[in-house]
């Protein structure tokens, strides 16, 4: 069962509380999303740490519910 984007915006700000989500519908089919995801948590963290975060914030649910998410991580200034 594919997730709806408010969920998936509300998960990653419950596991990371000061980011700014937005998520867009690639395909309309609610399987396949983009998000932006800002957070000042990310400075000074590789790329690959940033995005093992919001996966964590996830919680399990790519690869299952969430079957493809293109992720773009930026840090802001806090």
């Amino acid at each position: 069962m594919p997730m709806a984007a408010d969920d998936i915006a509300q998960l990653i700000r419950e596991g990371i509380p000061d980011a700014q989500v937005q998520i867009e519908d690639l395909a309309g089919d609610g399987d396949h999303y983009a998000a932006t995801v800002v957070s000042a948590t990310f400075a000074g963290k590789s790329r690959v740490a940033q995005h093992q975060m919001v996966y964590a914030a996830l919680k399990g649910r790519m690869g299952g519910e969430l079957h493809a998410l293109k992720l773009t991580t930026l840090a802001s200034p806090r």
